[in-house]
């Protein structure tokens, strides 16, 4: 049975299949904007001097506006979200024509590449394998780039360029696959609240280090080792909390633009609301700027869209 075949017979049901019509329709417009590209490239002159290295930057931006697009929220989202996959998609495109021009590989070449990486991850599909369980299928992910595909140590392609947290996350992800992950999510608290107190006493120690240099009792490399343990404490329980964010099932990264985006919101609204008062935001003392925070916080809760939990970690 070939690759098709087995396609077919473990296919769940023909309405999850485009129809013929369908299908050519897409391969049409998919068509377009390959010829597309390669019009700009040839008769555009900003884009026919781009390299991929000066693209990569453009790609990393509309992935993030790709991300805000998913989780805006709201039925009136779709368009939005349509628009941001066609930024990204003209990305891909664009960055294989640079690479066809170059004599590299070509869209093509891209995208067989990625059809036989599918396949090859998912025996439970094209195989004789079996995965029941969305970790069944991570691991034979990672025992298949580990072995047919020759990724070597546990740690292996996991690019130093990721967000911080994203790299945690994906550590943490491949520490798990070799069982190195013996903490539930109740147990991973009880390490943040650990790591919280650590983070107390090394700010006791900086304390105690600058009360001494004030008398000239002090030790001159105490504080330099004081504020460095700070520092690395606090990297100490930022790593919990990834842990944590991945026990729970929540994406860390975007967890944190999240709380971020809402912090911004809820202030600036606090800063609304204190000029309809007659009053200027940031000239208020922190008591007066927190009850205008906390009012702000409580009408964007009221107002928010039916089923959208307004999640707690900005304050």
């Amino acid at each position: 049975m070939d690759e098709h075949q087995r396609e077919g017979a473990k296919a769940e049901s023909p309405q999850e299949m485009p129809s013929d019509a369908r299908r050519e329709a897409i391969l049409e417009e998919l068509a377009q904007l390959y010829d597309l590209t390669a019009t700009l490239r040839r008769l555009c002159p900003w884009d026919r001097v781009q390299t991929q290295e000066d693209i990569v930057a453009y790609t990393l931006e509309e992935t993030y506006e790709l991300i805000d697009a998913v989780r805006s929220g709201g039925r009136d989202r779709h368009p939005h979200v349509r628009e941001e996959l066609g930024d990204l998609l003209f990305q891909v495109y664009f960055l294989a024509r640079v690479a066809e021009q170059e004599g590299w590989y070509d869209l093509g070449e891209v995208a067989a590449g990625i059809r036989q990486k599918l396949i090859r991850r998912h025996p439970h599909i094209f195989g004789e394998a079996t995965a029941d369980t969305p970790e069944d299928v991570r691991r034979t992910w990672d025992s298949i780039k580990r072995t047919s595909e020759g990724r070597e140590g546990i740690f292996h392609a996991v690019p130093a360029s990721l967000p911080a947290t994203l790299f945690a996350h994906k550590l943490q992800q491949r520490a798990a696959t070799v069982g190195f992950d013996g903490r539930a999510a109740h147990q991973v608290l009880d390490k943040i609240r650990e790591e919280v107190l650590e983070i107390e006493e090394a700010m006791a120690a900086d304390a105690a280090a600058r009360a001494a240099d004030q008398t000239g009792a002090g030790d001159p490399t105490e504080r330099p080792r004081a504020a460095e343990r700070i520092s690395e404490e606090v990297g100490d329980l930022l790593f919990a909390v990834v842990n944590l964010a991945r026990k729970v099932g929540a994406d860390p990264e975007l967890e944190l633009r999240g709380a971020s985006g809402r912090f911004r919101q809820r202030v600036c609204e606090a800063a609304r609301l204190a000029a309809v008062s007659g009053e200027r935001f940031e000239e208020m003392g922190l008591d007066d700027q927190e009850g205008y925070y906390q009012k702000a916080k409580a009408l964007l809760a009221q107002g928010r869209l039916e089923g959208d939990d307004d999640q707690e970690g900005t304050r």
